[in-house]
This record gives C-alpha cells, structure tokens and sequence, in this order.
C-alpha cells in the first residue's frame, strides 16, 4: 500500500512538471501562453525602455511611445523605415522625368497635362499596412526658358501617386493627392497697377496614405498634372528642382 502512495504521488508531480513547462503564469493558474498575465488592472514595467535608462524615451508625466519589435523579437523605441531619404534628395532632377508642359496649340484644347515622374519598386515578405509620405517640388513657369507667368489665369498643380500590384486591380486610384495653385496676374494690359514680375521659387505638394498591401512586389509611381482652366495656356512645370523626400514604412 506504501508503495502505491509513492507512485501516486511520483505520478502527480510529474503531471504537474509537464504542465508547468507549457508556459509561466503570473497571478494565474492555468497559463494559456509561454507567458500570462493574470491581473485585470496591472501593467508591464521594463526598466531598460523607461526615459532613464533610453535615449529613445522623451519622458514627461502621462507621455505614451510606441514599441516596436526588431527581428530578434527585442522589444525596442527605435523605430526604423523600409525607405526614408533622411536628408538626401528622393528626387534626383536629372534621373527622372522632372517636367511638364502646356502648349496653346495641344490637342485637345482642355487645359490639361499629366506626366509620370519617376517610380519606386519595393518588395514584400508579409502582409503589412504601409505607409507612404513624400515631398516634392515645384516650380511653375510660362515656357521651358523660366519666362515668369503674367497672364490674369491661375493654374493648379497636383501631385498624387498609384500603386501596382497583381492584386489590385485598379492602378489609376490616385493616393497621397495634393494641390497647389500658382497665380500672378502681372499682365500691364490688365493689371497696369502690378509690379514688373512675380515671385519665383520652390512650391511643395506633400502627400500621406496608409494601405493594406499584401506580400510581393510593389511599383510606386509618382504623377504630376497641371491644369490651366478651360483652354491652353502656356505653362511649364517644373517637378523635383528642390530638396524633395519619400518615407515608406511597414507595420
């Protein structure tokens, strides 16, 4: 009978062992995963993510920061981009087709001009949500010699960019649009109070999407219109002459 008790006991420990090596559980039984928090209203402490001991930490009462995971699954407040120009030019004028134009004698006769300005191709290893800023330059122009517009119209330009995957369909959907309008009305016929010329200089449209993409390869291409109202007129846009910038994130 004593010997039957020792199994027993023997038996149920081993029991126990194995079910403890399943997984650690603070303030609970019955883990359900490597690790389980049983408390309802208690927080994680990590003292190597605090504004002490990380640089990454701005600190001060009642601040939040997102944590992130690198690929050795640390946890970390170092946030890095698939793509970020940081500084560098994203928009190298000479790599790219950094110009449009409107001629009075175009067909047809709308007001209206589009061009690709360059594309990024970019690779996906999972499903993510990506996210995607640029900022791109611009100047606008009467003619391809810089001549300044002086003429009573305005003229809108717009910048946007599409996506090309084999699951999604509809590449024409324009993300991340934005617009600027140029207006200078200088013309001694109509205005005889104006100043000789206009100001000249970098204009900036700047765009932002998040999007649901799946795994695979991705073509970003950028576009640029230009829009003159309801008739030709001359105008050269110039894209990409400045400082420009992309940023592409996954999560």
């Amino acid at each position: 009978m004593k010997s039957k008790i020792i199994f027993l006991i023997v038996f149920f420990i081993g029991v126990n062992s194995k079910a403890q090596v399943s997984g650690v559980g603070i303030n609970k039984d019955n883990p359900q995963q490597a690790l389980h928090l049983g408390s309802q209203t208690g927080t994680i402490r990590v003292d190597g993510l605090n504004s002490t001991n990380n640089t990454f930490n701005g600190g001060g009462v009642d601040k939040t920061y997102p944590v992130y995971v690198d690929h050795n699954g640390d946890l970390t407040l170092k946030t890095a981009a698939y793509d970020n120009s940081d500084g560098d030019d994203a928009f190298l004028t000479a790599a790219i087709n950094g110009t449009l134009t409107i001629l009075a004698a175009d067909v047809p006769n709308d007001g209206y001009a589009t061009s690709e300005i360059t594309s990024f191709v970019f690779t996906l290893t999972r499903p993510t949500i990506v996210e995607i800023k640029y900022s791109i330059s611009l100047e606008v122009f009467q003619n391809n010699l810089f001549t300044i517009i002086k003429d009573p119209y305005a003229r809108n330009i717009t910048n946007f960019f599409t996506l090309n995957t084999p699951v999604l369909l509809d590449t024409t959907r324009r993300y991340g649009a934005s617009s600027k309008c140029y207006f200078n009305r200088n013309d001694a016929a109509t205005n005889p109070a104006a100043a000789p010329d206009g100001a000249t200089g970098y204009i900036y449209n700047s765009g932002t999407t998040y999007i649901p993409l799946p795994a695979g390869l991705h073509t970003l291409r950028f576009y640029g219109t230009a829009c003159s109202g309801s008739a030709n007129r001359p105008t050269f846009v110039r894209f990409a002459g400045g400082p420009d910038s992309i940023f592409i994130k996954l999560y």
